[in-house]
């Protein structure tokens, strides 16, 4: 329970406090004003307490796992990565190479293209061309398609 009354959590509940409320009174300003005759208001007045209701719903929800001990998403990738490894837990240089890895962007990989055998077609200058074409793409990954110089 002393986990639900860290700042965070304080502001969570201060937020949810306020939007309910807000929610709620817009709500009944808008039941007001179709009461005076504005029709388009009672679809609002319908809304703006199941927006208050889904306030309480996130709120209720993440209080619940606050209490259950479920990690945020983003501390559940952490702590798979080091339950997975147990030599982690000795080496604190390896943890720190997973930590790595795992913020590293992804590194794209030249695709191989498979060599046919010359057919009947072989002799076309534009299938030739364009075949030179993905050749140097293959051998430059990095390359834009601008840098080509043929």
């Amino acid at each position: 329970m002393k986990r639900l009354w860290t700042p965070a959590w304080i502001a969570r509940h201060v937020a949810m406090v306020v939007l309910v409320t807000t929610f709620l009174g817009l709500g009944w300003w808008q039941v007001s004003r179709a009461a005076a005759g504005n029709a388009i208001s009672w679809g609002y007045a319908v809304e703006w307490p199941i927006f208050a209701g889904f306030v309480v719903f996130v709120w209720w929800r993440e209080v619940r796992h606050a209490l259950r001990g479920v990690p945020p998403p983003d501390e559940d990738v952490a702590a798979s990565a080091s339950a997975s490894s147990p030599a982690m837990s000795t080496a604190p240089d390896a943890a720190d190479d997973a930590r790595t890895e795992q913020s590293r962007p992804a590194i794209r990989r030249p695709v191989r293209i498979a060599r046919v055998p010359a057919g009947p077609g072989a002799d076309d200058a534009d299938l030739a061309a364009y075949n030179r074409y993905l050749s140097w793409l293959n051998a430059n990954p990095g390359a834009k398609p601008g840098d080509y110089p043929g």
